[in-house]
């Protein structure tokens, strides 16, 4: 399997299909890996392009470090993971906490190898609720998401799946495959990975990084979105960066890669090959 090793030593995983055409590269969401993504790597490699997809440190088959599970760390890995790779003319596509590190990587970075990112129900600009962000999500709410980490995490990842992450609270309607495969990919994140994890994505401010894109953004986010809301997340992001495309999906949720499934890898070929 393909590994890329970080600055501190860290082995990160990828997947690379698909060859020629604009490489895209794919960054998943807590506390998954890049099997969360698998659908739409295939979708655009047999569409022609390129597609990578990573584990994020601490989390499925990379490296489970100690130390590093904040957002300067993963973005500093996906520099790593461009650079190895030599991409150029690049996609970033990021899906909740992995809209994170891309937005993060690109304010980090700079955009000197990206033409153009895509944010999916991501967690920009700041989820938290703080005296100068109004709008974000009370701290208790992250708190019970640390106090299920700790006290049962398996039950948490469960708990996710059958409810708020896909929305299945809502009609019942998620096919039992979606969820399994949630909660294996989170079983395989590591236990201290996944719990510093919660801070990253939830407490790290991303709008000094939203300031600094440079270059054309889509933002996809689910209206009814129950993990990061609408009116938290991609309605302000997208008013944060300059030039932003907001695509709003009427009635979806958070888990967009798979019950939306269709639509976004349709948006995501059109932005791309735009």
């Amino acid at each position: 399997m393909p590994y890329v090793t970080a600055d501190d030593g860290a082995r990160i995983f990828y997947k690379d299909w698909g060859s020629g055409g604009t490489p895209v590269l794919f960054s998943h969401g807590w506390p998954l890996n890049s099997d969360a993504w698998e659908a739409a790597v295939l979708f655009l490699a047999e569409h022609g392009h390129r597609a990578i997809a990573h584990d994020r440190r601490g989390h499925g088959r990379s490296s489970q470090t100690w130390h590093g599970n904040e957002m300067d760390t993963y973005a500093d890995d996906l520099a790593c993971l461009i650079n190895h790779l030599d991409l150029r003319e690049l996609t970033m596509v990021g899906h909740s906490t992995g809209g994170g590190e891309v937005v993060r990587y690109l304010g980090r970075h700079g955009s000197a190898r990206v033409a153009k990112a895509v944010l999916v129900g991501a967690v920009p600009p700041l989820m938290v609720r703080t005296g100068d962000n109004l709008e974000g999500l009370p701290i208790e709410t992250f708190d019970a998401i640390r106090g299920g980490e700790t006290a049962n995490r398996s039950q948490l990842y469960r708990d996710l799946a059958d409810g708020p992450f896909f929305g299945h609270n809502r009609n019942q309607d998620v096919p039992q495959g979606f969820r399994d495969a949630f909660w294996l990919q989170s079983m395989a994140c590591g236990h201290r990975a996944a719990y510093e994890c919660i801070a990253a994505f939830s407490a790290t401010d991303f709008r000094p990084d939203l300031a600094k894109i440079d270059i054309p953004v889509l933002v996809i986010h689910g209206d009814d979105d129950q993990i990061v809301p609408f009116e938290v997340g991609g309605k302000r992001s997208a008013a944060l960066i300059d030039g932003a495309v907001l695509t709003v999906y009427e009635g979806s949720g958070h888990a967009l890669p798979d019950t939306d499934r269709d639509r976004l890898h349709a948006d995501l070929l059109a932005f791309i090959n735009a």
